[in-house]
């Protein structure tokens, strides 16, 4: 054997990539927790924010999560007053979920916190590194998903 597994193991992109990954999402977790808010909990506040009113089965797709899990964030959310559900103005069969003002206060509260996380992530690059970077994994991504 030339190479020793674990030794190999770390130089592949999968392994770098899933390393940053995982740092990253610590970071964002960290920050999230102090206003006791979870990765998937921003994920669909987010999204209701930009794309209001969504349906319940759009918003598991915009933010792809399982719409069982869904269910659980979405009752974790109404519940602590974030968002609304309602009946969708589109589809009166449907309901929609709307942020509630309490949602858009705790979004503007967190989105330094995030920057902060996302800095923390990015410091070691300069400027122009973090934009080849972003490019570049933007670019992995959507040759695999587009």
């Amino acid at each position: 054997m030339t190479d020793a597994p674990f030794t190999r193991l770390q130089t592949l992109p999968s392994w770098f990539l899933g390393r940053a990954g995982a740092l990253g999402h610590r970071l964002v977790a960290d920050a999230l927790a102090e206003e006791r808010l979870k990765l998937g909990h921003h994920a669909v506040l987010c999204a209701v924010a930009e794309f209001e009113p969504l349906a319940q089965a759009e918003l598991s797709r915009t933010v792809r999560i399982d719409p069982k899990d869904m269910v659980g964030i979405i009752n974790d959310l109404q519940a602590r007053g974030l968002i609304v559900r309602g009946k969708d103005p589109r589809d009166a069969r449907k309901n929609a979920i709307t942020l509630a003002p309490e949602g858009a206060e705790l979004l503007a509260r967190v989105r330094s916190r995030t920057d902060a996380a996302n800095e923390e992530l990015l410091a070691p690059l300069g400027p122009a590194e973090r934009e080849t970077l972003l490019a570049l994994v933007a670019r992995v991504i959507e040759g695999r998903t587009g």
